[in-house]
This record gives C-alpha cells, structure tokens and sequence, in this order.
C-alpha cells in the first residue's frame, strides 16, 4: 500500500503541533555555521513544503524532493506569492537526480528513517556527496533507536478532530529495528458521511556510529552529530538527532568525474 496518499489531505491538520519556525531556526542556525548562508538546497522528502517553503524565506533557491505525488499537490497548493520559484520533483529519495550541484542538502522530520536497509541508506549518501558541491554540506535528523524501541514502542496513538479522525498504531521489531504504523483516518466527505483510509508506514532506527561509518563511506565527512535542536553532542539515549556532514569532494575529483 502506497504512503502519504489519503493522508497527504490531511497531514498538516495532524502535525499542527510540530514548531516549523522553531525547526527551521535551528537548521539555518546549523546552515550558517557551516558556511552556507546562501545558494541552492535541496531538501529530501521535502512532504507539503513545509520546511521548503520556510528555508525559501530564509533566502535560498529551494528544489523539494518527495516520493509522494499527494504530497506535493498539497505543496504547490499552498505556495504563496514569491515561492513559484520553488522546483518541486517527485523522486524517489534513493534514486533522485538534480540538474546540477548543490550548496547544500537537508532532510528533516525523520524523512531518512524510511529508508530501511543500509544498502539503500549508502547509496543515498552517495547521491548526496555526488550533487554537493565543493565544500557542499548535508543535514538531516533521525529517530533513534530508543525513540522507537522505549518511546513508540507498541503504543497506539488516536486524534480526533472535527472534520477527521487518525488512529495510529505502532509496533517496533528489535532484531530489524523496523517501526510498523499503521494509520487509519476518517475524513469527512461534503455529505457528511465519513470515507475511512488505511496506510501502512514503515521507518527503520540505525545505531549513531552506524550513520557515520555510511557517511564516511560515501566520502562525507561527519562534522556533528547532534541532540535535536540543541549545541550537545548526541547519544543513543537521545529521541531525535541531528547529523552535519561535509562533502570530501575536491576540485581534481570534480574534474576527473
């Protein structure tokens, strides 16, 4: 079954709780420390442009990249004046193409926990290093480990509003550490009557030194690795972190291809 298809009406009106300016803050934050203040991003599962459209106000020239069709119907129907420029691209994160090199890359709100084998998380750092440009950066965040297995664990989840209903019910497998959601959602139709949907979601947790061991590889270089929206160095007791890599890529590799 597809994800972020019925939901994707619906996602912002469930994630209403999520601080986006707060989030976005402490990613330019990161951003600028590292020397990129400006130039192209381009951001990985980029959903209904939540992030994208809020980076663009921060000043950079924004490419959205998501799987999901839905999704970004729902993001070009909310663009405002001044974001047509925004380039949304409807890719698969672990095949996606850009038309050039990138100042830098980011994948935020655990976008990256869906990829779910290390075979295809390495071969999406290696994506990322090759559109980077010289000096290029990438962020991203992850759930970790005991987020999934201590916090969701087997817990079920409802929210009920007015025009919409989401049950969500998880369940974490230890040996793969894959999280299982399974999200069922009434909406209200213009009769009145309620259409029910069901998605099945999987994210997968990796160990830190794991991340890093694959951004090296890749030819990346780990800068920080950092407890969510905060200057600590990260631990596995830690919910969600933040990951700062720079690309390895010097000027002769460039020219040698």
């Amino acid at each position: 079954m597809e994800q972020y298809t019925g939901f994707a009406g619906v996602y912002d009106e469930f994630m209403d709780n999520v601080p986006y300016d707060e989030w976005v803050d402490y990613l330019y934050g990161l951003l600028v420390r590292v020397g990129v203040s400006g130039g192209i991003l381009c951001e990985l599962g980029c959903g209904t442009g939540k992030i994208t459209r809020r980076l663009k106000g921060k000043g950079y020239d924004m490419i959205g990249i998501d799987c999901s069709a839905e999704m970004l119907q729902v993001a070009r129907g909310r663009e405002k004046p001044g974001d047509e420029s925004i380039l949304y691209l409807q890719q698969d994160m672990r095949e996606f193409e850009l038309y050039g090199t990138v100042a830098g890359i980011v994948s935020i709100c655990d976008s990256m926990n869906y990829i779910l084998t290390k075979q295809d998380m390495l071969k999406v750092f290696k994506l990322v290093n090759n559109y980077l440009d010289i000096n290029g950066v990438f962020i991203f965040d992850l759930n970790t480990v005991h987020y999934y297995k201590d916090v969701l664990s087997d817990n079920v989840i409802c929210d009920n509003r007015e025009d919409a209903s989401l049950i969500w019910e998880n369940s974490y497998d230890q040996r793969s550490r894959k999280n299982r959601y399974d999200l069922t959602l009434y909406t209200k139709e213009p009769s009145g009557m309620f259409q029910r949907c069901e998605e099945t979601h999987f994210q997968r947790a990796y160990a830190l030194e794991d991340v890093k061991g694959m951004l090296d590889k890749a030819g990346l270089e780990p800068l920080m690795c950092l407890r969510a929206f905060t200057d600590r160095n990260a631990s596995e007791k830690d919910e969600r972190v933040y990951f700062v890599a720079k690309t390895r890529k010097t000027l002769a590799d460039v020219i040698t291809g």
